[in-house]
This record gives C-alpha cells, sequence and structure tokens, in this order.
C-alpha cells in the first residue's frame, strides 16, 4: 500500500481528540534500528537487507526509526556527520533498495521514522577550521556560526551558537541555510514516503528556528520528536509545541536512578508531578531506557530482572515507548561508540528472554482498546523498592530489586469491579481477584507484573493453556 493511501486512510480519523497520525504513533511502538554502524565494530548493512522485517514485526514493532541517510564524511558512524546532504549513505544502498525497505516495512503496516540533522555538518577531515570546500551544498563559511566550542551547556547562546564535538555549526538564521535544509527535508519525506521525524540536537537550535521547520511538514501530516539531551523537564518543555513532542529525558534519567542505580522508586512519582506541569501532553513523549548516546541499561545495572521492570513500566505508561536494537539480545555496551554494537553478525535470537518480554508486554500493549490511550497513568502504590500503576484496565507491578527480590503490598482503589479476575501476561498463570476494590500482590522473584482481565483479547488471542482458576 503506497503511503498517500495510507494517510488519506488514517487522516480523516480522529482518536481521542487527536490527529490521527499523533494517535496512532501514542498507539506505537518504535525500535531504533541504526543502520550505519561504525567501521571499527561492524560491517555496513544495506536497505536490501532490510526488505525482510519479519523479526522486527514478531518483535511487536509497529514503527522503525531510521539513522540519518545522508553521505557522511570520514569515520562519521551512524549518520550524524554529514558531508553531502543530497546523496544517499552508501551503507543504505541505492535509493531503490532505501525505498524498498520503506515499501517492505508499509506492506506489514509499520511505520518509518527519519532521524534528521539539522544543526551541524561533519568532520571537517583536512583539519582546516575556515575550510567548508568538503561540504554540499554549505560549503561558505557565510554558512556557519563564527568558531567557537559549547564548553558551558547552562549558557544557552553558547550551546545554540557554538560547535558540539567540534562540529561546524550551521547558521540557522541565514536564510539560504534555512530554506535549504526545509526544501530538503520535505523533498526527502515525499520522496521516502517517511511517516515520521526525529529531530537531532534540538537544544542546540532555537525553538524559534524550530517552528518553521515543523510548519514545512505540515501537508501532509508529519509527527517530529526531538531530542533535548537535558534531564529538566521546563528545558525540554519548551519545545513541544514547536514540534509534537521530545525525547522524554527526565525521564528516561528517573528510571536510570530507579531501576538502574537502585534509588527510590518515590522519583517517579515526583517526575511525573513536574512533567505533568511543564508538558502539554506526556501522553506523546518518547519513553526509552537506552540509545546510541547513553550507556545501555545493563551496563550499568547487568541484571536482566531490572531490566524487565523497567520495561514493563515504559511499555504501558504516558508516552510512546521506544525500544532501542539490541535490548531485545541482552546487549551491555557503554559509553559511546561501545553502545552501537553490530546487531546481525551477533548471533540473533528471538529466543532470548528480553525478546520474549518484549514481544509480550508488545502484543498485550496492541490488544488494548481506545480508552487506554486516552487514559492518564494512575499511581496506586509506592515503596522505595516497589512501583505500581494502572491505566486503562492495564495494572502495572515493578520492583527494582532485581532477580531474587521480594516486594509486595494490598493495592487499594483498584479500577475493577468486583470479584474480577486479572492474570499477569508474563505468566498467564499468575492470577489475582479484586475484592473490596483491592489485591494483594507480591513479588517473589523480582520479575515484573501486568495484570490484565481475562476478558481483555489479549488473554482470548493468546492464552494456549487454561486461565487458572482458584479452588
Amino acid at each position: 500500500m503506497k503511503i498517500s493511501n495510507r494517510r488519506q486512510m488514517l487522516q480523516p480519523l480522529v482518536l481521542d481528540g487527536k490527529h490521527s497520525l499523533l494517535s496512532f504513533y501514542a498507539a506505537g511502538i518504535f525500535i531504533l534500528f541504526s543502520i550505519t554502524l561504525a567501521p571499527a565494530l561492524c560491517s555496513a548493512h544495506t536497505a536490501q537487507e532490510w526488505k525482510d522485517s519479519r523479526i522486527i514485526y514478531q518483535l511487536g514493532a509497529n514503527a522503525v526509526w531510521v539513522s540519518p541517510i545522508p553521505e557522511n564524511t570520514n569515520n562519521g558512524y551512524h549518520g550524524y556527520w554529514q558531508k553531502d546532504i543530497y546523496q544517499l549513505n552508501s551503507y543504505f544502498g541505492a535509493s531503490n533498495d532505501l525505498l524498498g525497505m520503506v515499501d517492505a516495512l508499509h506492506q506489514r503496516d509499520m511505520w518509518v521514522m527519519l532521524d534528521v540533522v539539522i544543526n551541524h555538518m561533519g568532520n571537517q577531515d583536512n583539519g582546516n577550521l575556515n575550510d567548508f570546500s568538503m561540504f554540499n551544498p554549505f560549503n561558505d563559511a557565510s554558512h556557519y556560526h563564527s568558531y567557537c566550542q559549547i564548553e558551558d551547556f547552562h549558557n544557552m547562546h553558547e550551546v545554540q551558537f557554538c560547535r558540539l564535538a567540534n562540529l561546524p555549526d550551521l547558521a540557522q538564521e541565514n536564510s539560504y541555510v534555512l530554506q535549504t535544509l526545509q526544501s530538503w527535508l520535505v523533498n526527502t519525506v515525499k520522496q521516502y514516503s517517511i511517516d515520521g521525524i526525529r529531530f537531532d540536537t534540538v537544544l542546540e537550535v532555537p525553538v524559534d528556528i524550530w517552528a518553521t521547520y515543523i510548519n514545512a511538514l505540515s501537508n501532509p501530516r508529519t509527527y517530529t520528536i526531538g531530542e533535548v539531551d537535558n534531564g529538566d523537564p521546563s528545558l525540554n518543555a519548551i519545545f513541544q509545541g514547536a514540534m509534537d513532542a521530545t525525547l522524554n529525558y527526565p525521564m528516561y534519567w528517573t528510571l536510570r536512578h530507579v531501576f538502574q542505580e537502585q534509588q527510590s522508586a518515590y522519583m517517579i512519582t515526583s517526575s511525573l508531578q513536574q512533567q505533568r506541569s511543564a508538558f502539554k501532553d506526556i501522553s506523546v513523549l518518547g519513553l526509552f531506557l537506552d540509545n546510541h548516546d547513553n550507556p545501555r541499561f545493563l551496563n550499568i545495572r547487568n541484571d536482566q530482572c531490572s531490566l524487565r521492570n523497567a520495561l514493563a513500566y515504559i511499555m504501558f505508561a504516558e508516552g510512546i515507548p521506544i525500544v532501542y536494537y539490541g535490548t531485545e539480545q541482552g546487549f551491555t555496551g557503554g559509553n559511546d561508540p561501545n553502545n552501537r554494537e553490530d546487531l546481525w553478525r551477533s548471533g540473533y535470537s528471538t529466543s532470548t528472554p528480553l525478546f520474549k518480554t518484549i514481544s509480550t508486554l508488545a502484543q498485550a500493549r496492541k490488544n488494548q482498546t481506545s480508552d487506554f490511550y486516552s487514559s492518564q497513568q494512575v499511581e496506586k502504590y509506592v515503596l522505595d523498592n516497589f512501583y505500581a500503576y494502572t491505566r486503562g484496565q492495564v495494572l502495572v507491578v515493578t520492583t527494582n530489586g532485581g532477580c531474587g527480590a521480594q516486594a509486595g503490598a494490598n493495592i487499594p482503589n483498584l479500577p475493577y469491579t468486583e470479584n474480577a479476575q486479572l492474570c499477569n501476561v508474563l505468566a498467564p498463570n499468575d492470577c489475582i481477584w479484586i475484592h473490596g476494590g483491592s489485591a494483594d500482590i507480591q513479588i517473589t522473584s523480582g520479575e515484573p507484573k501486568v495484570y490484565i482481565p481475562t476478558s481483555n483479547s489479549y488473554f482470548r488471542r493468546n492464552t494456549h493453556e487454561p486461565l487458572y482458576v482458584p479452588s
């Protein structure tokens, strides 16, 4: 099905008072697979090899986040060192290969989000900081800010007008730069039938500039999310409005403190309060545990039970859950570039415990009705090592204790009818019954619990054994 037809099919539909495209992404699971990989770590994989999308589909993804596609300067990896914005990075193969990959994903009703860099170009390979002749089309000094390095990330003028990692900083206030990038962005979205855009280095460009890019993507409507690599909700929230959402770095740091560093789960309570006060809509923010800029979860805490608890949290919390490639394989890479491992030559398996956990949680999320996506998550019980919330008909119970940990509580004020039966999607024979609006839930092995009423379509479709019944 061509993307134009898919847009025509979806655009008239409004779910929960939101534009249909936003509603689709709010209901979706992003899986970040980076195709342009570090030469020192792995070999190239062209888009041709991505036409078989069965593994991604099996994992439960209905969208894929793709690395920047322009040709890069020497030693650029993952696409962020642009050399020529009009030339396709050879790691993607030819243009038809990339189109074939996008079409293959669309045939499975999976969407494509493209990573885009407008803040900077690539490395000046010859070492001459005044020579921009290697870049196309921005080959003149007037296209860039005067040379300076970002040294103080609390100084916004420095952040937005100086170089990040010594990469030439494009002068967005230059009309030629702005209009050229806008035209390139719009044409790229149309040429490759892109459904959404992830903007890199959002904090490094003034918010009013971002608004002009988003306006250029208004027809057809394209979902936009940006990287504001900062844990301050107020600073992140400035950019929601100019674009649809930001990656939820405030919650990333909160979950890192709670599930990786075993700090108090009450931090989730305060973080959510701050986010609700700052953002216009937290339900479209990107929730993540791993990415290509931060150490992997298992690098900081090598405990898969703790990771599964954190995954259970983001899969049903308000926001768009984003799973970084390799999380499902148990990758443990540290700081960039060690967190950008070769995926397909890693002995890829669809039977790892983490693959099974993610696919199960994704399927359970997809089986929820529209009221789930329009509902807020409601905190139900918190201890230092225990966090439980409901959203719609889903009850999520987590601990940060790790494998073998014990935690529990009698959780009151649950939104279910008397004697309702709920079972854990991760262990279908683990069932509870609601009495007086409460249920006693005990974690005995450090594993999360995700309870859904047995009347939910997930159990009707996925249970292979009879549900446990009380004696």
